[in-house]
């Protein structure tokens, strides 16, 4: 079923605010960003690699493991390694696991709270069954709990044919996650480990406690901006528990569970702290470098640049771009802060955000001198 990019699911904990590695929360986030390429630039190269190194059965069993049952592949509990989560997958029931999933498509009922979300367990079997009759009824329960045109009809209409046949379901969820991980991610996990590590510990050094959550949020994720759909779950939040992964490149991705908020965050460090890590400002400036590293993004920033605040589609006719590569670019430069949004009676006006260049170029200075370079570099 369709998820925002970016959905998983963190353990809950006593204090408000926590920063935690999650192994497996981040590896399944990486997994997911892998099906989700071909959407969204600026993501890290390892995503795209390994997206082309997968032939294109690999791929299309990798989207429908990681979108179409993408719920049911979440665990349940917060566990210390992909290999412990596999086998701890390995023990759960096929039913418990298909209904795991249709339980998390019923709570996530369009237009309901949680709390006025009828229970899927509460279904009766009557109920239960006449979903799973035909991937017709199937497809329309769907669409009785996401937003319109959310659906990816051949996604779904193929995880249908497991969601009815548990066994399999678990077996191919197994099989298709057990393969990515040594394929693809043992050694990349080990690679970025110690990077995420360092940046749990740096945000952990923080006092955090007299913040609001919206305050901790744009800290801890570097972004001033934090969008706007987002801004209600934040405030609202009981508790908070902030992910730094390796990949997500600018962008953010939330997770529930319970009262507990999750964000998934590029790693990076706290700004001005004494032991910042190296390879934490690295990655950090190589997020706002690649949103410049591109053709398409410049003229779009000049275009800004020379015409003051635009709405998107002022930006699509002066460069002539199509409406989907108008929406990728401007999400890639609005989630690096180079430029701010804002809605405008219901339409999105962009402006150059001169802020986030200053800190870019202050950055590179502040990393070459980090790195021994003999002459100070200066900015005006």
């Amino acid at each position: 079923m369709p998820i925002p990019l970016q959905e998983l699911i963190a353990q809950p904990s006593a204090a408000r605010i926590q920063v935690e590695l999650e192994p497996v929360y981040n590896a399944l986030h990486s997994l997911l960003l892998v099906s989700k390429s071909d959407h969204y630039t600026g993501l890290d190269e390892w995503v795209t690699r390994t997206s082309l190194a997968m032939n294109p059965e690999e791929r299309q069993r990798h989207k429908l493991v990681m979108e179409g049952l993408h719920y049911a592949i979440l665990p349940s509990e917060s566990l210390p390694s992909f290999p412990a989560y596999l086998e701890h997958l390995g023990k759960t029931e096929p039913v418990a696991l298909r209904d795991r999933m249709l339980e998390a498509y019923v709570r996530h009922t369009t237009g309901t709270t949680t709390a006025e979300a009828k229970s899927w367990y509460d279904w009766t079997e009557t109920e239960q069954q006449a979903v799973l009759s035909s991937v017709e009824k199937y497809l329309a329960f769907l669409n009785e709990h996401f937003e319109p045109g959310s659906l990816d009809i051949d996604v779904e209409s193929r995880a249908y044919s497991y969601v009815i046949d548990p066994v399999t379901m678990k077996d191919l969820i197994l099989n298709h996650l057990r393969g990515m991980w040594d394929r693809y991610l043992r050694d990349e996990w080990v690679r970025v480990r110690p990077l995420l590590q360092d940046s749990v510990k740096a945000f952990r050094q923080l006092n955090l406690s007299t913040m609001s959550n919206l305050e901790v949020a744009r800290l801890i994720t570097g972004q001033e901006q934090i969008e706007s759909k987002w801004v209600s779950p934040i405030e609202a939040a009981q508790q908070m528990i902030f992910v730094p992964n390796a990949h997500v490149g600018p962008y953010l991705g939330k997770f529930m569970r319970g009262q507990t908020l999750g964000i998934i965050f590029g790693a990076r460090s706290p700004k001005g702290l004494s032991s910042e890590s190296p390879d934490l400002s690295r990655a950090e400036i190589l997020v706002h470098l690649n949103a410049l590293a591109d053709e398409t993004r410049l003229r779009i920033l000049y275009w800004i640049a020379e015409h003051g605040e635009q709405r998107s589609q002022e930006i699509m006719r002066g460069l002539g771009l199509s409406q989907s590569t108008t929406s990728r670019h401007l999400s890639q430069l609005t989630a690096a802060g180079l430029v701010s949004e804002r809605w405008v009676e219901g339409i999105k006006c962009y402006t150059i955000n001169p802020k986030r260049f200053r800190e870019t170029l202050e950055a590179i200075a502040a990393y070459v001198r980090l790195n021994g370079f003999s002459q100070p570099t200066e900015i005006d």
